[in-house]
Formats: structure tokens, C-alpha cells, sequence
């Protein structure tokens, strides 16, 4: 059983080892690898760049790999832990810019986060707006805007 000090410490360790390995450009998925457990399950949006479920230890290196794709600044601002049982819910104010087009974002993402036997077992990500981080990803001037730029 993971207690609640031992839940937030894996999970703080993970958000460190994650901007770790975004600033590298996504070098090597073993740091990231023992805070998640080998049957994890994490959903991410369908209309993110890097959307879709994503599971075990392959799926999350494949998550993390299309995440440096789409990001080259992927900063936790500020974070708000609103829960502190598992399931963890962490309110992240995070400030971003995209690899392919280089613009800047700052957006929220509310998250529940199952942690079980020191490793997170589930991850769902909640954005506010998946229409703008996906037109921030691409060349497309805004969500609405479905010409590409010249």
C-alpha cells in the first residue's frame, strides 16, 4: 500500500524526471521508467498531438517521445495538489513551446493520477482546451482557422 507521503514524493519525482527529460529533447526514457508502473495506463485526448491510450512501459516511452516532438519548452509553472490520497489530483498551470512552429502557451491541465505499490498505475489528463494546443502544434493560425499559413 502507498501511503500519501509516499504517493505525492513518486509523483513529484516523476514531474522532476519528466522536465529532465523534455530538456534533453527526449534522449532516454529510463529515467522516467521506474516511477510508472509496467502495466500503467495513461489517456490523453484524441485531438492532442499526442493523443490517444497509451499502455506499459512501451506505450509510455512512445507518449514521451511524440511529447518531445511536440514540445521544446514544457514548463510546470505552478502546481496545485487538490488531493493527496490516491487518486492524486494536481491542477498545473504549465507554460509550453511548440517544437514544429515555435509558439508559446500557457494552459491548464487537471489531472487524476492512481498511484498503487510506489508507482503510478493511471494518468488522465483533463486540458481545458485541446483546439488550442493542437492549432499551437501545427500551421494553422487558430483552432478555427483551418487553412495552413503560408
Amino acid at each position: 500500500m502507498t501511503t500519501t507521503t509516499d504517493a505525492l514524493s513518486v509523483l513529484k519525482g516523476m514531474y522532476a524526471a519528466e522536465a529532465e527529460y523534455l530538456a534533453a529533447g527526449g534522449v532516454t526514457f529510463a529515467t522516467l521508467a521506474p516511477f510508472f508502473s509496467p502495466a500503467v495506463v495513461l489517456h490523453q485526448a484524441d485531438s492532442l498531438p499526442y493523443g490517444g491510450i497509451w499502455r506499459g512501459h512501451e506505450g509510455m516511452e512512445r507518449f514521451f517521445a511524440a511529447m518531445s516532438d511536440a514540445w521544446d519548452v514544457f514548463d510546470l509553472v505552478e502546481q496545485s495538489f487538490l488531493s493527496e490520497t490516491s487518486p492524486l489530483v494536481v491542477l498545473t498551470h504549465v507554460h509550453a513551446r511548440a517544437r514544429p512552429t515555435g509558439r508559446e502557451l500557457d494552459f491548464l491541465i487537471l489531472q487524476t493520477i492512481t498511484v498503487e505499490d510506489g508507482r503510478i498505475t493511471e494518468v488522465r489528463p483533463f486540458y481545458w482546451d485541446t483546439a488550442a494546443i493542437a492549432a499551437a502544434c501545427t500551421n494553422y493560425h487558430s483552432a478555427d482557422d483551418r487553412l495552413p499559413r503560408s
